[in-house]
């Protein structure tokens, strides 16, 4: 692939992120995604097939750069309590780069669950579990967490985090009237959510 077309799929990429996540899969066109990319429909329909096609492909990119941002929650020298301290810090770090994109997947699980249960079944989440029981056998006793709680645990953390963004502009108002500033809750968030969750692990446990 040449640098020129390297660069246009990489305007693709970010014109379909972009019209995806303000129109979703049924209300954006192709046409739209031709129009922002600055190219013509023919030559988006060369690089992607079809619409569902590009959907797919924004979809893992757009998952597989966030995943890439907890990596380091696989390093087995970091202890668990600071895996979700870092958790917190980094999601809601990446949520506050991507405010709309809780709003868009949630859209999209609404409009075509069938759609979205296709791509994330393309993600083990045992893998993951199997990881975290191996590299903290005495934490997940201690904290009384067992495998068939992980998804209560994971979903748990994933709505103290993802809740600020999917209901953000009725939260702006409130804090306006409270007078209280929305991004610095935010970042206050990043550190109250994970010792919130450390203490009630802490309070289920056997300590």
């Amino acid at each position: 692939m040449t640098d020129i077309e390297k660069q246009t799929e990489e305007r693709i990429f970010e014109s379909a992120t972009e019209i995806f996540i303000e129109k979703g899969m049924d209300g954006a066109r192709m046409q739209d995604i031709a129009d922002h990319a600055g190219i013509n429909k023919a030559l988006l329909h060369y690089y992607y097939r079809s619409k569902e096609h590009l959907f797919e492909a924004v979809f893992e990119k757009m998952a597989a750069v966030m995943f890439s941002r907890f990596s380091p929650v696989f390093d087995e020298k970091t202890s668990l309590e600071d895996k979700i301290r870092f958790f917190f810090r980094e999601h809601i770090s990446f949520l506050q780069k991507n405010p709309r994109l809780p709003a868009f997947i949630l859209n999209e699980v609404n409009r075509n669950p069938a759609r979205i249960k296709k791509l994330i079944q393309r993600y083990n989440i045992n893998e993951f579990w199997n990881t975290l029981e191996s590299q903290h056998h005495d934490e997940l006793i201690r904290y009384n967490i067992r495998r068939e709680k992980m998804a209560q645990l994971m979903t748990s953390i994933a709505a103290i985090s993802i809740f600020p963004f999917a209901a953000r502009g009725i939260m702006e108002v409130l804090f306006e009237k409270s007078g209280q500033d929305f991004n610095d809750y935010l970042e206050q968030r990043k550190d109250f959510a994970a010792e919130f969750v450390i203490r009630a692990l802490k309070g289920s446990g056997t300590e």
